[in-house]
């Protein structure tokens, strides 16, 4: 564990901890476009219960929300956390007690949520937390916008990945989260994610293991969905779990964007699950049609083939 938190270590020097490889010295507290510096920040953490019900399960899901991202989408929902900064800092100790505390209450596991800028910073915490008794799977909730340099020291450490996979359109993801390599990144990045944990695994329904991917539904079909599922299948497995999300809402800086300005139809949505069935994509979830209107927080039918 120490070799791997030395090598997560060196990738701060020059960051290269995502695709952009800004190439700041972060040991130094220098920022690049992430803006996070050396110690990590945390906005929030809880026992959340508005996961997928595997990871929630009855005791919730142990989150930690790390301040700032490598993505800089105009319709993030969590603007204040992901761009503006909101949260504070916590020394690597804090951030142990953080996760002994979750599991403490009784959490079923550590989700990290948004880790990819603090992934040296987590693994070195995660270290002292097992020194003292972490035991749960821990989760890798991440954007997809990831470095293959920095999956490959998280090998046998992350119990559970779940990216998003948000685009197969560069020019869209250029546009709206500044990735104009992020399809091409995110395969690369799951695929490594898929060869380390294999397909999810839940054992009385409770998720211990595996690979959960997340998809959020676009107005317009922005995100290019067909061609997603189309690598799942061809690249992963018939029995990946795609969660495909029908939460979007025009925050942030949406409505400068014409095409954004709005939520998704209930059609829209329709179409995008018939195209996951079509592939024979069936594990997984599907959010209820009130989530399209706001009527209700997410949540959660069992499966694709409802």
């Amino acid at each position: 564990m120490q070799e791997k938190i030395k090598k997560a270590y060196n990738l701060m020097e020059s960051c290269s901890l995502c695709p952009r490889r800004c190439g700041v010295n972060r040991l130094k507290g220098e920022t690049g476009v992430c803006k996070a510096g050396l110690l990590p920040m945390v906005s929030s953490f809880h026992a959340h219960f508005g996961e997928e019900p595997p990871i929630s399960g009855h005791k919730g899901s142990g989150t930690i929300f790390f301040t700032h991202c490598s993505l800089r989408c105009v319709f993030c929902q969590n603007y204040p956390i992901s761009q503006m900064g909101e949260g504070r800092e916590v020394s690597i100790s804090e951030l142990a007690e953080i996760m002994i505390k979750l599991q403490d209450h009784g959490c079923h596991n550590i989700n990290f949520v948004t880790p990819t800028h603090y992934m040296p910073q987590i693994l070195k915490a995660v270290c002292a937390a097992k020194e003292r008794g972490l035991n749960v799977p821990l989760v890798y909730n991440c954007g997809g916008y990831e470095s293959l340099e920095a999956l490959k020291i998280l090998d046998g450490v992350i119990d559970m990945y779940m990216p998003d996979m948000k685009y197969s359109d560069n020019a869209a993801a250029r546009k709206y989260s500044s990735a104009s390599d992020y399809f091409e990144a995110s395969k690369k990045a799951v695929k490594e994610m898929h060869a380390q944990a294999g397909d999810l695994k839940v054992v009385r329904g409770i998720a211990e293991k595996g690979l959960l991917i997340r998809h959020l539904v676009l107005p317009g079909n922005l995100a290019g969905s067909e061609a997603i599922f189309d690598f799942i299948i061809s690249e992963l497995s018939l029995d990946t779990y795609v969660n495909i999300m029908a939460q979007y809402y025009p925050c942030h800086l949406a409505h400068k964007y014409p095409e954004l300005k709005r939520c998704i139809t209930h059609r829209e949505y329709m179409d995008v699950l018939r195209l996951a069935k079509e592939r024979g994509l069936s594990g997984g979830f599907r959010q209820v049609l009130a989530t399209i209107d706001r009527d209700r927080i997410p949540e959660w039918t069992d499966n694709l083939k409802e």
